[in-house]
């Protein structure tokens, strides 16, 4: 397989600005929110965005974890390769998305809602932590109608990629790819974003991962996953070994799930039928920490080199390293860049 500039790859998920400012323990406590952590917004947090703004000097940048991910897979393929769906707002803040997205050489797709503004995410950073609080706004108002209606991109794609905080807005849209995939032998990818998509949104993450080609999240991320089905531990490599056997909808390929640790090893499994799944671990690339200027969208970078290999190809082993390369590239950047 190899990217011929027609929009190969269909990326699903909430398009949101990031408005990341430099905060401390007081603003997290102030608004109860832990150092690296990512959650969605409620009424008590509503005065954080401004606060960013006014006290903060914060920074606004084009986000939404999957629409990273789209942006950071087109940086490693031909142009036209890749195109992202969601919703935004008729907004000023629509349009820094799309400005940055046109720069990248990203193709969008939006969903305008009529009522709700462009959805924001207040980014708190706090030494190389990032606590993110969502209000997903307009995000929140994707409809499976609109992918219906726009389902000539669906079927020119050969690969999608869904966000796991989509799993919060249109599961059925999720669904609708997840579907496409195995009943056409396309490939499906499924990030589970956040630790409390799994904690709590276990019964849509577990609809979705049947017809999951490939699985990538993190390490709290899988132990948030194996804590809501009782597995009873907290070892990685096991719960990869678990998720890559999980019972799959298009057995023609094994699942392969990549779980990410930080600065330690990169955790992946392929399942095996009627045996343990396979196992491997990369090392991650080392890096001063005086070159770390923003972890915020690390694992997005990551999920976007992979898929950028796994597009044009490339063996597993090279997929992860193109995963880890740009995540290195972007950490030394401000924000998801």
């Amino acid at each position: 397989m190899s990217p011929t500039g027609k929009f190969e790859l269909l990326c699903l998920e909430n398009p949101l600005l990031d408005i990341q400012g430099t905060g401390d323990e007081k603003l997290l406590q102030k608004y109860g929110l832990k150092p690296n952590d990512a959650i969605l917004a409620e009424k008590q947090h509503m005065g954080l965005y401004q606060e960013l703004m006014e006290k903060h000097d914060a920074k606004l940048i084009a986000g939404g974890a999957a629409q990273n991910t789209a942006r950071g897979a087109q940086y490693c393929l031909p142009p036209d390769s890749v195109i992202y769906v969601g919703c935004v707002g008729k907004d000023k803040h629509a349009e820094t998305l799309e400005k940055a997205n046109k720069e990248a050489g990203l193709k969008t797709c939006y969903r305008y809602d009529e009522e709700q503004p462009t959805g924001r995410c207040g980014v708190v950073i706090t030494g190389h932590n990032r606590s993110m609080c969502t209000d997903l706004a307009a995000a929140n108002c994707y409809k499976i109608e609109h992918l219906k209606e726009n389902w000539e991109l669906v079927e020119q794609a050969n690969t999608y990629f869904v966000g796991g905080y989509h799993l919060t807005v249109c599961v059925p849209a999720a669904l609708a790819l997840a579907e496409e995939a195995a009943k056409k032998d396309k490939t499906f990818f499924l990030s589970l974003s956040a630790p409390f998509i799994p904690q709590f949104f276990k019964d849509q993450v577990d609809q979705c991962l049947p017809y999951t080609d490939y699985l990538i999240g993190n390490e709290t991320e899988a132990r948030a996953y194996a804590a809501a089905h009782d597995m009873n531990t907290e070892d990685v490599p096991t719960i990869a070994k678990h998720l890559a056997c999980l019972p799959k909808k298009n057995a023609k390929k094994p699942r392969t799930v990549i779980i990410t640790q930080g600065t330690d090893p990169t955790v992946v499994a392929v399942g095996a039928e009627s045996e343990e799944a396979q196992l491997s671990k990369y090392p991650v690339h080392s890096i001063e920490q005086s070159q770390i200027n923003d972890t915020n969208g690390a694992g997005d970078a990551f999920a976007g080199g992979f898929l950028g290999g796994y597009m044009q190809g490339k063996e597993l082993k090279t997929c992860v390293d193109m995963g880890q390369w740009l995540a290195q590239l972007s950490i030394q950047e401000l924000g998801p860049s």
